[in-house]
């Protein structure tokens, strides 16, 4: 199927506005922004605090419906009882729903961590694979959790992460014609080159953490707003 080149229209919740833009990006824009992403966040990396890839693994499972600052309160209570599968394998479970309660719906994420630990060591050495295949078989690993492993302990770009800071951002800046993470991963993967997918999920969320905020973006600070056709639309 030919690529249309005219302007497609699409309208995204983050802003509620019809908004025109170019598919696919073009390639000066999308380089524009991922240059203002690197002077803007360099370093940026995953805000889970973690040791080993089993721990980066568990904190991420429970950041699901819950935010990193939350996660990274009850991770070094779990940690120090739990500091790898074996350990955590044996884990009483009202232990663990006690330790994790706070991270929200903590008896499915409690029985997940146990579930998933008991895998590792049976079937990886108690270490989490290499490859989404294996990770997404695990119990409570969908394929963002698994891209985070992949990208963040092992820096292997199989997939972009996409969660709601990405989501929302890659509408607004036109870099998406899609509303799922699915496909919007599809669509960040076509026109980013590979070894743009680990450091770009990281910046972009350091950036709708700090500037793109969901509710009141502050387009007026913000130095990628000359390329964001989202830019100071009312929300």
């Amino acid at each position: 199927m030919p690529v249309p080149t005219r302007p497609r229209k699409t309208v995204t919740k983050a802003t509620r506005q019809p908004l025109r833009f170019r598919w696919p990006p073009h390639p000066a824009r999308i380089a524009a922004v991922v240059d203002g992403l690197d002077a803007l966040y360099p370093g940026a990396d995953c805000e889970l605090h973690r040791e080993t890839a089993f721990q980066l693994l568990c904190a991420t499972i429970l950041s699901a419906q819950c935010t990193d600052e939350r996660v990274n309160r009850v991770t070094p209570e779990l940690f120090r009882r739990y500091p790898d599968a074996a350990a955590m394998a044996k884990a009483r479970l009202p232990t663990l729903e006690e330790i994790v309660r706070s991270t929200g719906f903590f008896r499915q994420k409690a029985k997940n961590l146990r579930a998933t630990a008991a895998a590792l060591v049976e079937r990886h050495g108690g270490e989490p694979p290499r490859t989404l295949a294996e990770l997404v078989r695990l119990p409570g690993v969908a394929r963002k959790t698994a891209s985070v492993v992949l990208g963040t302990a092992y820096g292997l770009a199989e997939g972009i992460v996409v969660d709601t800071h990405v989501q929302r951002l890659a509408l607004r800046l036109g870099l998406t014609r899609a509303a799922t993470p699915e496909k919007i991963e599809r669509d960040l993967m076509e026109i980013l080159l590979p070894a743009r997918f680990i450091p770009f999920s990281h910046q972009v969320i350091h950036h709708g953490r700090r500037v793109c905020f969901a509710r009141n973006p502050d387009c007026a600070g913000c130095p990628l707003a000359t390329h964001c056709p989202s830019a100071f639309h009312e929300a």
